[in-house]
């Protein structure tokens, strides 16, 4: 029973730290977003100067299979997949009746379907709120080392990495709008290793 408490309570605190961390980036502005990368400047900034300056991009892909390792494990752990297979199956059943039913003009079975879709509700609020949680979990970890990478190509604008069709590419150059390519790079990068991950560790298919 102790056990059990403490893990809520331990759950709760981490719950509170990650959405912290998302409002305070958005809320409290540049200083925190300094601060929470010089938090984790001790872990990162001798990998930096192991590999290079040049090879800031290998850095980033590190990142980007931490995270991407992190946020597989933490998703497969905290959440019902079978809960959000089935609610997504019952969805995709629904719409396509439904659709069946208003070409057909079936207004009686519309209506009844509709008492259905209310019932629905709640297991896709079910689905939401068990999606937020690893989120907010992710956040403790993504969000410090973004923001270190974020403060550290900031003071590294000379910084290049050479792109397929591309060519050598300013890291903090704009691919699109204020879309740098550092943050292409990193994104590519921890999708296709968070892809592996997660069919290495079977996560996902819904």
């Amino acid at each position: 029973m102790a056990t059990a408490e403490f893990k809520k309570k331990f759950e709760q605190l981490l719950l509170a730290l990650g959405i912290s961390l998302m409002l305070g980036i958005v809320i409290l502005g540049e200083d925190f977003r300094d601060s929470l990368g010089k938090s984790v400047g001790f872990v990162m900034d001798p990998l930096v100067t192991l590999l290079g300056a040049s090879n800031f991009h290998i850095v980033l892909f590190i990142m980007a299979a931490i995270t991407a390792l992190y946020a597989t494990l933490i998703q497969k752990y905290t959440m019902d997949w079978d809960l959000m297979r089935s609610t997504q199956e019952k969805m995709r059943v629904f719409q396509k009746e439904f659709r069946e039913a208003q070409l057909s003009n079936n207004t009686s079975l519309m209506k009844k379907m509709e008492t259905q879709r209310s019932e629905m509700m709640g297991d896709q609020l079910e689905m939401s709120k068990q999606q937020f949680k690893p989120m907010a979990y992710i956040s403790i970890i993504s969000l410090p080392l973004f923001m270190w990478a974020y403060l550290y190509i900031k003071s590294h604008g000379t910084a290049t990495m050479f792109f397929p069709f591309w060519g050598e590419q300013i890291l903090t150059d704009a691919i699109i709008g204020p879309f740098q390519y550092w943050i292409f790079w990193y994104f590519i990068a921890s999708l296709a290793v968070s892809q592996l991950i997660r069919k290495a560790l079977d996560v996902g298919g819904v």
